[in-house]
């Protein structure tokens, strides 16, 4: 199961990119991410702390699996162990030819548990990954 959202930003990526990746100030315009500590950087396990609407607050610790500068942020977590819940979640920038940038937030899941998750993933978990992607559009946007 995959859940893709997207949206247009009035601003280079390498202007979205400075938002996305300064994880101190999520907390100032991140309602679905909270908080992103530890080194971001290939095959560094950090620690995310999300926050879906109308859900329970969770904690992960992915490993980071692509830190492409200005065009791709990539992570896998796993609930316990591989194959019960796995989520390979990713933002990816593309530049636009009228200087605007198209931000991608989606997120691959698998495992045993998901059939029994999608009610969840396609209700508070999709309506986190949109408001994120509002809120980053709005605090990009705010700084050009």
């Amino acid at each position: 199961m995959e859940i893709i959202t997207s949206i247009q930003i009035q601003a280079s990526p390498e202007k979205v990119w400075s938002v996305l990746t300064d994880y101190n100030s999520y907390g100032e315009w991140n309602s679905f991410i909270k908080s992103i500590k530890g080194e971001v950087a290939v095959d560094q396990v950090i620690e995310a702390h999300v926050c879906p609407p109308e859900s329970n607050e969770m904690t992960f610790k992915p490993v980071v699996l692509v830190f492409d500068e200005n065009k791709e942020l990539r992570w896998r977590g796993k609930l316990l162990f591989s194959g019960i819940f796995d989520g390979e979640h990713r933002f990816v920038l593309r530049a636009n030819e009228d200087g605007s940038t198209e931000f991608i937030h989606a997120e691959k899941f698998s495992g045993i548990l998901v059939p029994f998750m999608k009610k969840m993933l396609n209700g508070p978990t999709k309506n986190g990954f949109v408001q994120m992607n509002e809120a980053l559009k709005k605090k990009v946007e705010s700084l050009s």
